[in-house]
């Protein structure tokens, strides 16, 4: 099986794939995708349940991606995961959209059933796992803090949050404008007074340090939703001084190193953890969705740990 297959790929599949002893009938689609760490976890998800196909990776750029959905159908594919910068793009191809992801705008998994496109979202449900199998705590019993709450993964988070009925919220993004849009349009799912004190219980808010400094004081869980930490030599999201010793800091990146979010935690005594978990766990609500049958949770963790050498909550 090749690292990475492409459009041209899709177009001649049973030629492309013509050395492969079993089908390759789930992929990730992506733009870049060669990084993906999905398709060691789901195959080894699908050679525990001892599934006839294999999962790879679809480079696949964002003009392509409509065509690409129709070549999947003539290509006989189960399902398909949908990563940077496909999650908004996917929505509008689906012949059908489950509320979950019409409530995020996005999709990150499409099942293919009788040639039509049936989309979903686990972002959110992975991300509710990933808090409990890494602090042992609900969603809904914290006041979070997202910074990147503009769109995508934060959206799909805040919506989640939202869900969840979680005590408090707080969005944060650059352009705090875009933070104020997705308050207005969770603002139902926050109409009782639960908090005590002189917080809101959701609040859009500018990234600058004197505004988070306070509303940290308020929080009890950070999610980093941007990806400010990816590359090796990127600044922390925020700095170790603004951190507090009681929160949990949970950055979606997952890399094979510490990001410089989760050496700040460090250093200021707080909990941390970084989103392999939330990849863990979105993948095997992915995979459910597919094949109708529990996910190998136990195996797909082992492959993600033995792909990026770092252990998994």
């Amino acid at each position: 099986m090749k690292d990475v297959y492409t459009l041209a790929d899709l177009e001649n599949w049973p030629a492309a794939t013509a050395g492969e002893s079993v089908p390759l009938r789930v992929a990730v689609l992506g733009d870049p995708v060669r990084h993906s760490a999905s398709p060691p976890m789901h195959n080894a998800a699908l050679e525990e349940r001892d599934i006839p196909a294999r999962y790879c990776r679809l480079h696949i750029r964002p003009d392509e991606l409509s065509e690409a959905f129709q070549r999947l159908k003539a290509a006989d594919f189960i399902g398909v995961n949908c990563t940077i910068p496909h999650k908004l793009g996917a929505l509008p191809a689906m012949d059908e959209v489950d509320e979950q992801a019409v409530r995020i705008g996005a999709v990150n998994t499409v099942a293919l059933r009788d040639g039509r496109l049936h989309g979903f979202n686990t972002d959110g449900p992975g991300l509710v796992r990933a808090l409990r199998a890494e602090f042992s705590v609900d969603l809904r019993d914290l006041r979070v803090m997202i910074l990147g709450a503009g769109g995508g993964a934060g959206r799909a988070i805040a919506v989640q949050c939202a869900l969840e009925g979680c005590e408090r919220l707080v969005l944060v993004n650059r352009t705090v404008e875009k933070a104020r849009l997705l308050a207005t349009e969770l603002a139902p799912y926050f109409t009782s007074n639960r908090v005590l004190g002189p917080v809101d219980r959701l609040e859009p808010v500018p990234w600058e340090n004197a505004a988070l400094r306070h509303q940290l004081e308020n929080v009890d869980l950070i999610i980093n939703a941007t990806s400010v930490g990816l590359r090796s030599g990127d600044p922390s999201p925020l700095p170790a001084s603004l951190l507090l010793p009681h929160l949990m800091v949970y950055d979606t990146i997952y890399t094979a190193r510490r990001t410089s979010l989760l050496r700040a935690a460090e250093a200021a005594g707080a909990r941390g953890a970084n989103g392999l978990s939330m990849l863990l766990y979105q993948g095997a609500a992915s995979f459910e969705i597919w094949f109708d049958r529990e996910a190998p949770v136990a195996a797909m963790r082992a492959a993600l740990l033995a792909h990026v050498r770092q252990p998994v909550g």
